[in-house]
């Protein structure tokens, strides 16, 4: 029997603003400056992320009432984060560029239906490149960039998808996150379309105020310094806002596949350390170990041949700064972390005791320097990346609980972060069981996969 030819068909392209309502002018900000921790990101790729739902309603039920609902939840929700309707720019006489929104601004929103597998597609294990047909498309230019936007594709009678793309400079992971929630929010309980405006409860409503980020540095501030290596980067003077094309680490038989830590695994882990490195279990995070053990997999899976391993991780700043702000803070305010590890040490038998020694190393030295120390170089450090070292960094968090967001129709089939295909880093976020378990994200060729994949199941099994 012929195997049936995918097909992929464009049903609409349209815009969706934020809904006005004279009588209830929204209480969101038209503009906002970038501060520092937004203008590392400013020419970086953004972040995509696909979320997959099962769906076994009729099609005309989708086209005719789940469809309207969710563009118009979308307007909704668009009112309590007005900014990032609008784009990023620079200004004329402008020192640095600003996001601003002004009335007919708008999202983009495409709408897509698919005849491929949406049991193939929302599975544990997939060809990356047959994904990357549902992740919509952000508009970027030297005089404007867009902040996000939106693809939804249906799989009639299966399921569908919702593809977001955000500006990095716009959004964080948490901050995307917390957008995905509110607009879930707003369209669970949007039951009646001709509702103009919807609260949002506080554990959902935006914080934008910028003024509590300190920018200090002795003498120029952190922001103006980023702003000066900005405006080196293919300059002299150069103020463009268009996101710069990075070299893709994809290979073309790349595999999307998806791994768990389930708790008695993490427990597993943790005791092992404390076993072998006289480590207090108190003091081992979920986190650490999870990452420490993902890369020793990796680093063995990969052999790198550099003479140093990197490690970046992000953290969240939000509760570190002093004063802390507001947990629902939107725009960035992440820290990158970076580890110095040995390649040799961690293709061991011991890799992971010894990448996690790393991890607990670069975590007391937030706890003991701050998140700020050296910020005033992390630009530079970023973009002046030496080839020469292999680095490993890692997206997401299980804190993000990415698998609560329920358009009404239940919790995500999966949910995946596919612009980390592109850049070699590895996804983790909590696990779909919701029991206190995290997934784990990552591409790689066939064959590093294969070898991944044995590393990982027997890893566990010999501790």
């Amino acid at each position: 029997m012929a195997q049936q030819e995918e097909q992929f068909n464009v049903v609409e392209v349209c815009n969706v603003e934020p809904f006005h309502e004279p009588t209830k002018p929204s209480q969101s900000p038209t503009s906002l400056p970038l501060t520092f921790f937004d203008l590392l990101w400013l020419r970086f790729p953004p972040v995509e992320r696909l979320f997959f739902y099962e769906f076994t309603n009729s099609t005309n039920f989708f086209y005719e009432t789940f469809l309207p609902n969710l563009k118009h939840s979308l307007s909704l929700t668009l009112q309590h984060f007005l900014p990032f309707a609008g784009n990023i720019v620079w200004p004329i006489g402008s020192s640095k560029p600003i996001i601003n929104y002004v009335p007919g601004d708008f999202v983009s929103f495409t709408v897509v239906e698919s005849n491929s597998s949406f049991k193939d597609l929302s599975s544990n294990h997939c060809e990356a490149s047959k994904r990357h047909h549902l992740i919509p498309l952000l508009k970027t230019s030297h005089e404007k960039a867009s902040l996000v936007s939106f693809q939804v594709t249906l799989f009639p009678n299966n399921g569908f998808c919702i593809g977001i793309t955000t500006h990095h400079a716009g959004f964080d992971g948490k901050s995307s996150t917390n957008f995905m929630k509110s607009w879930s929010y707003i369209t669970s309980s949007n039951s009646n379309l001709d509702s103009s405006f919807l609260s949002l409860p506080e554990n959902l409503t935006p914080f934008f105020d910028r003024s509590l980020i300190q920018d200090h540095n002795n003498g120029i501030g952190i922001s103006e310094a980023y702003v000066i290596d900005i405006m080196k980067q293919g300059g002299p003077n150069n103020k463009s806002v268009k996101v710069i094309d990075f070299p893709s680490t994809l290979k073309n038989d790349a595999i999307k596949s998806f791994f768990e830590l389930t708790p008695s695994n993490i427990q597993k882990l943790k005791q092992h350390a404390k076993n072998e490195m006289k480590m207090n279990v108190t003091n081992l995070s979920t986190f650490s170990v999870t990452c420490a053990y993902v890369l020793s997999c990796l680093a063995k899976a990969e052999k790198p041949k550099d003479e140093k391993v990197i490690l970046i991780f992000a953290v969240d700043c939000r509760t570190r700064l002093d004063p802390p702000i507001s947990s629902m803070y939107i725009g960035n305010c992440i820290a990158g972390q970076k580890v110095k590890l040995e390649p040799k040490k961690l293709v061991e038998k011991d890799g992971f005791l010894s990448a996690l020694k790393g991890m607990n190393e670069g975590l007391n030295k937030v706890k003991n320097d701050g998140v700020l120390n050296g910020a005033e170089n992390w630009l530079n450090h970023m973009v002046n990346a030496n080839e020469s070292i292999k680095i490993y960094s890692i997206a997401g968090s299980p804190r993000f609980e990415v698998y609560s967001i329920d358009f009404g129709f239940g919790k995500p089939k999966k949910v995946d972060t596919t612009s980390t295909d592109k850049t070699g880093a590895f996804s983790i976020s909590e696990s779909r069981n919701n029991d206190g378990g995290v997934e784990i994200g990552l591409a790689l060729n066939k064959q590093e996969m294969e070898t991944f994949s044995t590393l990982f199941v027997q890893g566990l099994e010999c501790i």
